[in-house]
């Protein structure tokens, strides 16, 4: 077993460290190995860390437990991502507060090209259906991977319009991988391990408590380009996604509904307080988002001779990628001051190499 991998988990499980002191500690002292044999008082320079968490991770309980958690894991044919990992939804690793360890289970790449979220109320009508059902029939030419909760309503019919029309579909979980929650979905998140995916952030046995769901909420508006909130009361976790999905620079689309019925009230408010576009059809998305209606690609073909070599370098790292990157990554991959990669992307945008996409991400044309 990966002893690395186990200590990852281990600092993951270890009570009082938090994602962002995960990432904190590891980038600190090198790996996770490296965080367990660091000496307290160094430990205790590191921001973060108080007296409590410096013993917790002395006395290294928790590796058993990690232990045990990667072997289910295994019996489960469950993927356990660390933030270090390359499988790691490269989406999830810009926002501060994103989970430092995932378990995944299905055959979808998570860092596809376009990423389209799609929330609302668990109480959805027939209107509410249909539009879901449009929603997706007119994001096939994109291949765009559909993010929801696995959730009565809106969600559940976004995960089966994606199947019905060859879209892989993601379900973010607010169990352990071994809970589905509702279980009357069941059948149709085993349909999505093969044509998408399950994530959660919970390890095994993680009951469907309340808490855990607004957690939830936030790795689905961070998985996603854009978020569509299809129906919506006022208040409820399709607004508090949104609302999270704001806070992360995602493009939130709300679609307008009737005034006076209950589950239009939200998506009105957002629309109103200007914390939504309006979403009417695919056109809405694409002028937003800057898609053409083909399936981006990675351009192979390119002089690289062309080129500056520092332009080279950026054109390199996005090429391996074959997804949108964002700038922060890029400054970091590059080591490139900010400013200076800014001045050469757009550079390659005017020499039509590079794409600029919502959100501070590039890709290449």
């Amino acid at each position: 077993m990966d002893q690395e991998r186990v200590s990852l988990l281990a600092l993951h499980l270890t009570p009082g460290i938090g994602d962002f002191l995960v990432k904190q500690l590891v980038s600190y002292c090198g790996s996770a190995g490296q965080v367990f044999t660091t000496p307290k008082g160094k430990l205790l320079k590191i921001p973060g860390v108080g007296e409590i968490s410096a013993d917790a991770i002395k006395n290294g309980k928790t590796f058993q437990e990690a232990e045990r958690e990667l072997i289910k894991a295994e019996k489960n044919d469950t993927e356990v991502l660390f933030f270090t990992d390359k499988k790691y939804p490269h989406r999830l690793k810009a926002i501060d507060d994103a989970p430092a360890v995932l378990y995944y289970k299905g055959n979808q790449n998570l860092n596809v090209a376009k990423s389209v979220g799609i929330v609302g109320t668990r109480q959805a009508t027939e209107y509410g259906k249909e539009v879901v059902e449009k929603i997706c029939q007119e994001l096939v030419p994109h291949k765009a991977l559909i993010v929801s909760g696995l959730a009565y309503g809106i969600d559940i019919n976004a995960h089966k319009c994606a199947l019905k029309h060859g879209l892989a579909t993601v379900g973010v979980m607010g169990s352990g991988m071994d809970i589905i929650y509702p279980a009357v979905h069941k059948d149709t998140a085993k349909k999505m391990v093969s044509q998408g995916g399950l994530i959660t952030e919970n390890h095994f046995g993680t009951k469907p408590d309340a808490h855990n769901f607004p957690a939830r909420n936030r790795i689905i508006a961070g998985l996603c380009d854009a978020l569509i909130v299809v129906e919506a009361a006022e208040k409820g976790g399709a607004l508090i996604t949104a609302e999270i999905a704001n806070s992360y620079n995602k493009d939130v689309f709300a679609v307008p509904g009737n005034l006076g019925q209950t589950y239009s009230d939200g998506c009105n408010k957002l629309i109103k307080i200007n914390k939504a576009n309006v979403y009417t059809s695919v056109k809405d998305l694409e002028y937003i988002m800057n898609w053409s209606g083909e399936t981006s690609g990675v351009q192979t073909t390119l002089d690289l001779q062309q080129f500056e070599p520092e332009e080279q370098k950026v054109i390199a790292i996005l090429k391996e990628r074959n997804a949108p990157v964002m700038i922060d990554e890029l400054s970091f991959k590059s080591s490139l001051p900010p400013s200076l990669l800014a001045s050469l992307l757009l550079t390659l945008e005017f020499k039509n190499a590079v794409k600029s996409l919502p959100g501070k991400m590039f890709t290449l044309k």
